[in-house]
């Protein structure tokens, strides 16, 4: 077959789906490749909605993606666990679209505990006897955090979503990033000297480790024991984001928190800015409601406290008392009016009875009043007179003196 890509000593060009096909069709006539058995630890196991199944085996030198359809799955007594060591039947071949080969399992078999796995579980046994695991040690984040440290890689996704997630939540907070390796063996030295370095950062509020998804190889540095101790050491808290939801490692047990992918590292260590305007928009409008509340009550009281006072207000009593007194002078005026009139009509009635008892009016009839000029005894009677005595006589317009002559 390689004859047929020249032509006359000139090189054909071959599309991809043809070089892909040319290299499944020779793996397929392969008869050692078609029937056979391997074995090794099983990683990333998972069981799709289809029913089938899909999961890596691996040494410790090499991995092998594995698939297993729904009609073999279905038949299994058992479904493996991370860290299991399982042997495989079936064959080799190429799944066209991405031109990867992995094995094509048609039955599986429990062969025990791989040493990667063995691995994971000694450690994490180890650190939670230590009490690194202890919830009583986990810090708590910050609530309104200024400066916030990142270990990453600086190229990788996890970095644009963390910076992306910050920037959408809470842009006040600054990100200082201390870049490094996250995967292979010198990451887990790389994520130490990385926290190292931000244990020098001042005003530092909280450190973010992450990195994206992968299989359990991918994410073995966060299982190094020596990055679990720097995360324990580490002078602020600390918050896990390795991977995906269902992945678990021991940087995860040992950090303040947990978050199951960088995105949500980012958002749990700052606020969201949206909640917190809704929340000062909320405690506006509640304070608007309690100061008008207030200045209705306040107006109320004001005007009972105004009524009040003006039913007490002194210039009120004067006006009713100046009300009174001019009913009361009123009243004095017709009394002392009508006690002037009866008293004149009493007058008038004496001063007629006086007139018809005043002597000048009998005098004026012709009458004369006699009396002695010496004493002033009225005479009414001869009797009182003698010879020579002298009289006083009062007439209307008049007196006269007078002797008496006999």
């Amino acid at each position: 077959m390689l004859a047929e890509l020249c032509y006359n000593g000139v090189m054909q060009v071959k599309s991809i789906t043809q070089i892909t096909q040319y290299i499944k069709a020779l793996i397929d006539s392969d008869q050692e490749l078609a029937d056979l058995w391997i074995e090794g630890e099983v990683s990333n196991f998972k069981r799709a909605s289809s029913g089938h199944c899909y999961f890596s085996l691996k040494d410790d030198r090499c991995e092998i993606r594995c698939v297993m359809w729904r009609g073999v799955a279905s038949r299994l007594g058992w479904f493996p666990q991370q860290g299991d060591w399982a042997r495989a039947h079936g064959q080799v071949s190429v799944y066209e679209r991405s031109g990867a080969y992995q094995f094509y399992a048609n039955a599986l078999e429990h062969a025990g505990v791989g040493d990667l796995w063995r691995e994971y579980e000694r450690l994490k046994a180890k650190l939670e006897a230590e009490g690194l695991f202890d919830p009583e040690k986990k810090r708590s984040l910050p609530e309104w955090p200024r400066r916030i440290g990142v270990v990453t890689s600086p190229t990788g996704a996890a970095l644009h979503d963390i910076e992306r997630v910050l920037a959408e939540r809470y842009p006040l907070v600054e990100v200082v990033l201390s870049p490094s390796l996250v995967q292979g063996r010198e990451a887990p030295a790389a994520i130490v000297a990385a926290l190292g370095r931000l244990a020098m950062v001042p005003d530092l509020d909280v450190i973010i480790v992450a990195r994206g998804g992968g299989s359990i190889e991918d994410l073995w540095a966060f299982n190094s024991e020596a990055v679990a101790r720097a995360i324990a050491a580490s002078r602020v808290p600390v918050v896990s984001g390795v991977g995906h939801e269902t992945d678990f490692t021991i940087a995860d047990f040992v950090a303040d928190l947990r978050t199951p992918t960088p995105s949500a590292a980012a958002a749990a260590v700052v606020p969201d800015r949206r909640e917190l305007m809704a929340q000062v928009d909320a405690a506006r409008r509640a304070a608007t409601s309690a100061v008008v509340g207030r200045m209705d009550h306040a107006r109320e009281q004001l005007a009972r406290q105004a009524h009040l006072l003006g039913m007490h207000d002194p210039r009120r009593a004067l006006v009713e008392s100046r009300q009174r007194l001019d009913v009361l002078f009123d009243r004095g005026t017709a009394a002392v009016d009508h006690r002037l009139e009866l008293m004149g009509a009493r007058l008038a009635e004496r001063g007629a009875v006086l007139a018809g008892l005043d002597p000048r009016a009998i005098l004026a009839r012709g009458y004369a009043v006699v009396r002695d000029k010496e004493t002033g005894v009225r005479i009414g009677s001869v009797e009182q007179v003698y010879a020579d005595q002298r009289l006083r006589i009062d007439l209307q317009d008049g007196h006269l003196t007078a002797t008496v002559g006999e």
